[in-house]
């Protein structure tokens, strides 16, 4: 596998802050011009929120870095100090952040890792990782919090009831059972059978129509190979903490929006545990949103499913869940891109073996 540092760069780009910010922008003007529910007065009501509850969003949004942080050394075996760690995370949620959901900062993250003196088939292995603990977290975790929730995971405003209710539903369950057959591929191909893997990716692409990407294919198959080598070794001592800390990032993400909610009503023990089960649905919306970073369509979408908790604070309260959630890294992106920029290729660094 060869790197593209041209096309690297084009999502590290700082320029690309100005697009999700000016789109999102753009969502809350209109919101706020066109809606007659939302008004000058829908402002005002940021002093009614307590303090502590803001501050314990903050925290869990905290919570949720270090988590990051700490699996990335984890996985990688330490091989990376809490220092480099850190950019990797900040980078890599940057990345994120500029590009659209669907697409993702996989690439962009491999890139990050190889640069910092990790080897490529290291690299490849520790992101396909964290991406098969990602949507396990997911799998596994949407028919518990669904079932916690007691099937309250779908937006009951008359909006959504009457124009996309059965689009999300049916939106969410094709996603999850391609998430599903996804992350059983990928697990049995990384730590099952990664040879076998390769041949039936070749098989496929050997096929007339897709036959001008089986060079690719094979080169895919190989790099399954190699990290699936890289992995083979790895005992429960190394699994348990990565997966631990897998929990524990996610449960951090959706429990910061618990605790916003929280600084501007009550919340009943099952209101709590519907508003973490519906952001399972939003996730799975602002995955497959074509804008940068979801900007936009996790504006809109934030009033829809959550409206009915928040009693008149709905836009005050989706302006501060995504400047908590998802600004920051836009900023820290910025800030921290030029420095790495200097640290790795204007310094000598020996690949790690």
């Amino acid at each position: 596998m060869k790197l593209d540092n041209k096309e690297i760069f084009k999502t590290l780009n700082p320029n690309k802050v100005w697009v999700p910010v000016l789109i999102g922008l753009g969502i809350v003007f209109a919101m706020f011009y066109f809606d007659p529910d939302v008004t000058s007065d829908n402002l005002k009501v940021v002093f009614d929120a307590s303090l502590p509850f803001i501050f314990l969003a903050i925290v869990l949004i905290l919570f949720r870095d270090i988590g990051y942080v700490y699996r990335i050394r984890a996985i990688t075996n330490q091989e990376l100090t809490w220092v480099r760690a850190i950019y990797v995370i900040i980078l890599w949620e940057f990345a994120s952040a500029v590009t659209p959901s669907i697409v993702g900062g996989t690439a962009v993250a491999i890139f990050i890792l190889n640069k910092e003196g990790i080897k490529l088939g290291r690299a490849i292995a520790y992101v396909m990782v964290t991406a098969i603990l990602d949507n396990l977290f997911f799998v596994i975790g949407a028919p518990i919090i669904l079932v916690l929730a007691k099937g309250n995971i779908f937006p009951e405003s008359e909006a959504i009831k009457n124009q996309f209710q059965n689009g999300l539903e049916a939106i969410f369950w094709v996603s999850y059972a391609l998430y599903a057959l996804y992350s059983m591929i990928m697990a049995a191909a990384l730590f099952y059978r990664p040879r076998v893997f390769k041949w039936i990716l070749i098989k496929i692409f050997s096929i007339r129509f897709l036959r001008k990407w089986k060079h690719d294919a094979g080169e895919y198959g190989d790099q399954i190979i190699d990290a699936s080598e890289e992995l083979s070794d790895k005992n429960y001592k190394y699994w348990l903490p990565v997966i631990l800390a897998t929990i524990f990032i996610w449960s951090s993400r959706y429990l910061m929006l618990n605790a916003l909610i929280s600084a501007f009503v009550t919340l009943s023990l099952d209101s709590h545990l519907i508003v973490f089960a519906r952001q399972v649905i939003m996730w799975i919306v602002m995955m497959i949103s074509p804008t940068p970073g979801s900007s936009g369509t996790a504006e809109f979408f934030f009033s829809q499913f959550f409206t009915q908790f928040l009693d008149g604070y709905t836009f005050v309260t989706s302006i501060l869940w995504r400047l908590f959630s998802y600004y920051p890294y836009l900023i820290l992106g910025a800030i921290f891109l030029p420095r790495w920029i200097r640290q790795v290729f204007f310094k000598k660094k020996k690949p790690i073996e």
